[in-house]
């Protein structure tokens, strides 16, 4: 991580880092996945569902691809020392197969990151409450037709306009959705390939999508949050502001003339 690296991630709201964990835990983990499918990676006719979606697996290869040095170094810079939470598990993994049946999830969007009581769907505010990062780590080899996820680079400063006028209660990402979408339409568009081992490291508010598989083989893939241990603050005395920050107070300064101020990382 350089001042290169953060330039881009601030710009681009994203960095891909190659080989973040080895390529023999990315299998050990592509293994217990097969497991939790229930199908054989070795039938394709078993294949019979889109996207196979798994919850949290606290398994070690887990743990281990989520806590690899270069991506602790990498949290530091993007967040601040002593700011994230280490992971116990990696979760929330859409599994897709070539499938001649297309998945009905591709619409563009931002991740939610908190459940109001009451609510039906998951909120964001302009803090990203209980949001440091989104995470894609790969497991398999994931080309152009491998159903990379889509990214909308730069997207992740169009967003914050939209979240300020709801405050601190935030909105529901479904209800901003189509909103999300119109502002960031005007982005190039940049696909999460890789191989077994690389993470890409998402600001909060990039707006992604998932894409049809066309491949061949399924593509294995964890879309974690990396938790804050503190929230994010867009008002500092000393003005010292980590490269999520900055990039939330640039998107704003088109709305109201907010300085972007001194980035720390």
């Amino acid at each position: 991580m350089d001042a290169t690296t953060i330039d881009r991630f601030l710009d681009s709201g994203f960095i891909k880092i190659e080989r973040a964990f080895s390529e023999d835990t990315a299998q050990a983990c592509a293994d217990l996945l097969w497991a939790r499918t229930g199908t054989d990676p070795d039938d394709p006719s078993s294949w019979t569902r889109p996207v196979h979606w798994v919850s949290d697996m606290p398994d070690a290869p887990f743990v281990a691809a989520a806590n690899t040095p270069v991506l602790h170094d990498a949290f530091d810079h993007l967040v601040g020392p002593g700011r994230w939470v280490p992971r116990p598990s990696l979760g929330s993994f859409p599994l897709r197969f070539p499938h001649t049946e297309e998945p009905d999830d591709a619409g563009w969007h931002i991740e939610g990151s908190y459940l109001p009581e009451g609510a039906q769907w998951y909120y964001a505010n302009l803090r990203s409450r209980d949001r440091a990062l989104l995470m894609l780590f790969l497991f398999t080899e994931t080309g152009p037709d491998d159903a990379p996820t889509r990214i909308r680079v730069g997207s992740h400063l169009d967003v914050p306009p939209v979240l300020e006028p709801f405050g601190e209660a935030g909105a529901s990402t479904l209800e901003i959705a189509a909103r999300i979408d119109e502002v960031s339409a005007h982005r190039p568009v940049a696909l999460a390939t890789g191989g077994p081992g690389d993470v890409y490291l998402c600001h909060p508010f990039l707006v992604h999508a998932a894409r049809p598989h066309h491949g061949t083989r399924p593509r294995f893939m964890a879309q974690p949050p990396l938790y804050p241990a503190v929230r994010y603050e867009l008002e500092r005395s000393n003005g010292a502001y980590c490269p999520v920050e900055t990039a939330i107070r640039r998107g704003l300064e088109g709305s109201r003339g907010v300085s972007g101020g001194r980035t720390v990382g």
